[in-house]
């Protein structure tokens, strides 16, 4: 058991790092090749055909109706309405800024735990929230007085959004990914995420330069980045680590992201330094490490994963 939790870890641990990398790609993309919803459907389809190749090779799962449904309701919240707002909050401001509220995500994570599944939120708990939100409105009146995005203020609105529906989307599929195996969940997820994005998708594809004679190697190898690694590889390192451990575990892993984000983002001039931006990281950090240090330790405890 405690062979599979560290596999786990790492395997999640190794999905945020590249999620991290893919947050700067994606704000080159939507800037100079593709538009949010084109972005969107090229990745989800893109996964979902790479997905269903895979599968033709491994064995076969029979999935109930009631479990598919939570299978692709999930995905839906997870892929297609987060994701979305992801790609809308980086048109609006930049990879610092989104990903630093992307640290929040364990926070709304035990919040919503406690109002579904009835995890009790501690004294504690609720310190570390008041702490997290703390650092976030220090990003947003910052963000709104000098930020460098188009309009921060927007963007970080929207993140914080597409950071609600990724928790909802942990708690919703922590009971089937227990079951099934990560190629299962994940090919019926972006199969069912590019159907439904295909009708929003299709009128803008005139517009995406990626797919006109305009296009380039580097936005074809940006957007091959996005499928193959920030999509295909991370999503599937996810559910297998929701297998083992518990989903405020699974996005305490979150917080890697803004480090790798923010060194690539201000490496490259996407974004520029400014004191609010390491404060309101140590406010984040402190926020996640007090409402999942408890989690930590019961992820040791010999049933754990049971």
């Amino acid at each position: 058991m405690k062979s599979r939790h560290l596999k786990a870890h790492v395997a999640v641990l190794e999905a945020n790092i590249i999620f991290g990398f893919g947050v700067p790609i994606t704000k080159i993309l939507l800037d100079e090749w593709v538009t949010p919803l084109g972005y969107m459907f090229t990745r989800c389809a893109g996964a979902a055909i790479i997905f269903w190749a895979i599968s033709w090779f491994m064995p076969k799962e029979r999935i109930p109706a009631h479990d598919l449904l939570i299978i692709m309701g999930g995905g839906l919240m997870g892929v297609v309405v987060s994701q979305t707002l992801t790609a809308w909050a980086l048109v609006y401001t930049t990879p610092v800024y989104f990903s630093l509220i992307a640290m929040l995500t364990p926070v709304s994570t035990m919040i919503l735990a406690a109002l579904f599944i009835g995890e009790r939120i501690t004294p504690l708990k609720m310190g570390a929230v008041l702490i997290g939100i703390a650092g976030a409105l220090l990003m947003v009146v910052t963000g709104w007085q000098s930020g460098s995005g188009k309009n921060d203020l927007l963007g970080i609105a929207l993140a914080i959004l597409s950071l609600l529906t990724w928790s909802e989307y942990l708690i919703i599929t922590r009971s089937v990914s227990k079951k099934y195996s990560a190629v299962t969940q994940m090919k019926w997820i972006f199969l069912v995420s590019s159907v439904v994005l295909l009708p929003f998708a299709w009128p803008e594809m005139g517009e995406q330069r990626l797919y006109s004679q305009a296009w380039g190697w580097d936005g074809a190898l940006e957007m091959l980045f996005i499928v193959i690694f920030a999509t295909v590889s991370g999503y599937f390192a996810i559910p297998y680590a929701m297998q083992y451990l518990r989903a405020t575990t699974v996005s305490i892993y979150t917080n890697l992201q803004p480090i790798v984000a923010s060194f690539i983002a201000i490496a490259i001039g996407q974004d520029l330094f400014s004191w609010d931006k390491p404060v309101a990281l140590l406010l984040v950090l402190l926020s996640a490490y007090l409402i999942t240090q408890r989690e930590e330790k019961m992820e040791t405890q010999p049933n754990e994963g049971t």
